[in-house]
């Protein structure tokens, strides 16, 4: 059983309200102190975490200004139903027809009708493709199913697949090859122990095809040829045939890829296909740089607002009136562009109000973009021994949301308070156990006392109502 206490028995005084009491005011002043304290650290280290976040985002929206390879793209036009289309920077400005005269096509060859269970031959099957072949040992007592894992289980393989095709007839071993072309042609010679004959279509040899010599005279053709190997072709401007094993024509324009899809009947119209300048990462990069910097902006005004309406967390901080202080330094710089040149993003159309919210003329920056493309590109993206104004201003940010940046720094230390804050308080807790255990037992003792002084004082006047000639006042 649980040991049961009851105080202020002895002395009728409410002992646990009077201990409460004293320990309530003892921890009060030290709770709210505690809370203040805590609740200070906790918004400055979040005000601090949104500001270092606003940071990273203005960053990240400048980023693929910073990357030459995504100026002056081209866009491709007149992709259809018969051909794809994708250009690289390196392709020139101009136009083109495209017909597609042929798609590419892999080889595939089929066997005769063989019994499930019959047995092939016995020997050796060599399988050629390009410039790779491999051999299949075939037993006495193999059919088309053990024929058919052996290849597609080889480790040399890399280049055939087989399959079973049942008819009324039987089994038939189809080879695909994996690869389009010509230059992916299969091509099967065996070495048939069973009746020492390598070409006649029987046993093993069932399985030879070898169309490689000139002469068709010479050609082995035991195996069916069910799909050609055929290589694509396309012809642009009506007169430049292009071939290609696959249905992917590369750099047969400089910078132009066509891939091949369907092929142009008689009745079709040719794919009319061209390339023009896309520098239309410029605009859209400045527009994600303004809209994420004006948040930013605004952000900071709320952190850093003074007045009768309330202050921000951060009013007066010089840590923020600092980066933003850098930042509008940073967007008022001039930056080479070639040739002696220089340009600020002002001159590009991007302009602050009184207020320090930014906005974009599209207009003016498109007459810079057509007037000099290069230039704008050195200025964001620099050269190799320049920053341009998109790896400054990353520096810049760095400086303050690295993992050692002054913000990491201010949030690490911030978050060392509040961890002794905690150990404080843990600490008050114990000191104030200590204290209402002291309290107990001082009061409890007291309690006792009295108890005890209550008690010899009945013990006496019970005595001397009891004693010879003593006259009681209320009798």
């Amino acid at each position: 059983m649980p040991d049961l206490t009851f105080t202020g028995i002895g002395s009728g005084l409410q002992v646990s309200e009077i201990v409460n009491a004293i320990v309530g005011a003892e921890t009060a002043p030290y709770v709210s102190r505690f809370n203040k304290q805590q609740s200070k650290i906790t918004t400055d280290i979040s005000a601090i975490g949104a500001l270092k976040s606003a940071l990273e985002s203005v960053t990240d929206s400048i980023e693929s200004l910073s990357d030459a390879d995504n100026y002056q793209q081209r866009r491709a036009s007149g992709a259809d139903s018969f051909v794809n289309l994708s250009a690289s920077k390196d392709a020139q400005v101009g136009n083109y027809s495209v017909k597609v005269d042929a798609l590419a096509q892999s080889h595939k060859l089929m066997s005769g009708a063989i019994g499930e269970t019959e047995a092939v031959g016995e020997g050796t099957l060599n399988i050629a493709v390009a410039a790779g072949d491999f051999d299949i040992t075939v037993s006495a007592t193999d059919t088309l199913s053990d024929i058919r894992d052996a290849i597609n289980d080889s480790v040399d393989n890399d280049s055939v697949i087989a399959t079973i095709v049942t008819d009324d007839a039987g089994q038939h071993l189809i080879m695909t090859s994996k690869e389009t072309g010509v230059a992916n042609t299969i091509t099967t010679t065996v070495t048939d122990v069973s009746d020492g004959n390598n070409t006649d279509n029987l046993g093993l040899s069932r399985l030879a095809y070898d169309v490689s010599d000139p002469l068709p005279i010479n050609h082995i053709t035991n195996l069916a040829e069910v799909t050609e190997a055929l290589d694509a072709q396309i012809t642009i401007d009506g007169t430049l045939v292009v071939t290609s094993s696959t249905n992917e024509f590369t750099d047969v324009i400089d910078g132009v890829d066509i891939t091949a899809k369907k092929l142009h009947d008689v009745d079709d119209d040719i794919s009319q296909i061209s390339f023009s300048e896309n520098n239309a990462n410029i605009q859209s990069g400045l527009e994600g740089f303004v809209e994420s910097y004006n948040q930013l902006q605004k952000l900071s005004k709320q952190l850093g607002a003074a007045g009768e309406g309330g202050s921000g967390p951060l009013a007066g901080d010089s840590l923020l009136r600092g980066v933003m202080g850098k930042l509008r330094q940073e967007l008022s710089k001039g930056f080479d562009t070639g040739n002696a040149n220089t340009l600020s993003l002002s001159e590009l159309g991007v302009t602050s109000d009184r207020y320090g919210v930014l906005s974009l003329d599209t207009e003016n920056l498109n007459e810079f973009i057509n007037d000099d493309v290069n230039g704008i590109e050195q200025f964001f993206v620099g050269t190799d021994s320049t920053n341009g104004f998109a790896a400054s201003f990353k520096e810049l940010t760095s400086f303050y949301t690295d993992t050692d940046g002054i913000i990491q720094n201010r949030i690490d230390s911030r978050t060392t308070q509040l961890d002794r804050l905690d150990d404080d308080n843990i600490a008050f807790a114990r000191r104030m156990d200590s204290l209402e255990a002291r309290l107990f037992a001082q009061y409890n003792a007291m309690d006792l006392l009295v108890a005890q002084l209550n008690s010899t004082s009945s013990y006496i006047m019970a005595q001397l109502d009891n004693m010879p000639g003593v006259v009681r006042k209320d009798k």
